[in-house]
């Protein structure tokens, strides 16, 4: 069992998620890592040894690296918490290797629909968009939404147009087109016998600051070959992103109709705050038993104002990364550098 580290002032805790599908026996409750000043996470899942080229493991782990580094710099800098899950979040978004701006699945009529929101520990302000088509970073609305208008959900065109009208910049889906996604669609809409369909994949962050405001974010592409109009539990606020400074910052990752009826982020926060559970237990109470009660799997990542970070998932594995301290940064993407806790 890990060991547990304090966390130190002045630095921030942050964590990116990827979902999965692959459900793994409910284990107990694992020590919270602590002394994390930063943490990235990459998708609940199953990764086995072996099932990445030494380029592709390479690709995904400086993707981790990047988004480590670039949030961990904004809280040495002192900037506000919320730009460190954001910019955490662009780095994800922006590279093709996750399921979020750049890198999106194709839905069934093979375009790109884009779910986000972003939500503040301090005050409770959250924004959230969903169905985006044009806007490279939908991450980036959903804070526009929460800091520039008197509303906290915007979807499709309205938040297209409402980007447009804050000077972002019209993206065309063309920008979001990868092969990967492309042969991912076509194999979904083809399936052979006993072939598995790769599955999409979340990103989140959650993070703290040295006075202890958390904060947390969720961007993401959605399910390949998914209805058009369908949203997630990533844009919604409680069950795919929280954020409570008297509790936790929570991102979602797993199947997102099963986090939203299980309300999973606020669950894991009010379970925090009226039950008097520990981040870890509390985490694992969710993930490992109420999301499973609904026929589903997945993962959190949820950090506790004293820098404990917990990463349960009820899949086989874990995408994820962190930074202490003292600057050492790990990643970790198969299942054997990831038990499940």
């Amino acid at each position: 069992m890990r060991r547990s580290l304090p966390v130190s002032a002045g630095f921030a805790a942050l964590v990116i998620a990827l979902s999965g599908s692959q459900l793994a026996t409910a284990p107990p409750t694992r020590a919270p890592l602590a002394h994390v000043v930063l943490a990235v996470h990459g998708g609940a899942g199953s990764l086995p040894r072996g099932s990445l080229t030494p380029e592709e493991e390479k690709a995904y782990r400086d993707g981790l690296t990047r988004a480590l580094r670039t949030g961990y710099a904004q809280i040495k800098k002192g900037e506000p918490v919320l730009d460190a899950v954001e910019k955490a979040v662009n780095v994800l978004e922006d590279d093709p290797n996750f399921n979020a701006g750049k890198g999106a699945v194709f839905n069934a009529d093979a375009e790109q629909e884009l779910d986000a929101s972003i939500m503040n520990g301090r005050d409770l302000r959250s924004g959230a968009v969903a169905g985006v088509h044009h806007t490279k970073n939908p991450i980036s609305l959903a804070r526009l939404v929460m800091e520039k208008s008197p509303h906290v959900f915007m979807a499709g065109k309205g938040a297209d147009d409402f980007a447009l009208r804050n000077g972002v910049p019209y993206t065309t889906q063309d920008y979001f087109w990868t092969q990967r996604r492309w042969n991912q669609l076509m194999e979904a809409k083809h399936p052979k016998p006993g072939a598995k369909t790769e599955t999409g994949g979340t990103v989140g962050a959650i993070a703290l600051d040295g006075s202890h405001n958390l904060a947390a974010a969720t961007s993401t592409g959605g399910l390949t070959n998914k209805q058009p109009g369908r949203v997630g539990d990533s844009p919604v606020i409680g069950a795919g992103t929280y954020a409570d400074n008297r509790t936790a910052a929570i991102s979602s990752t797993g199947t997102g109709e099963a986090f939203i009826r299980s309300v999973a982020a606020h669950d894991i926060s009010a379970l925090m705050q009226y039950a008097h559970m520990p981040v870890a237990k509390a985490a694992a109470t969710v993930v490992n038993e109420k999301v499973p009660a609904l026929g589903a799997t997945g993962g959190v990542i949820a950090l506790d104002p004293r820098g404990n970070l917990a990463t349960p998932h009820s899949t086989k594995g874990i995408i994820n990364g962190y930074i202490t301290a003292d600057g050492k940064i790990t990643t970790r993407l198969y299942d054997d550098e990831t038990p499940a806790s």
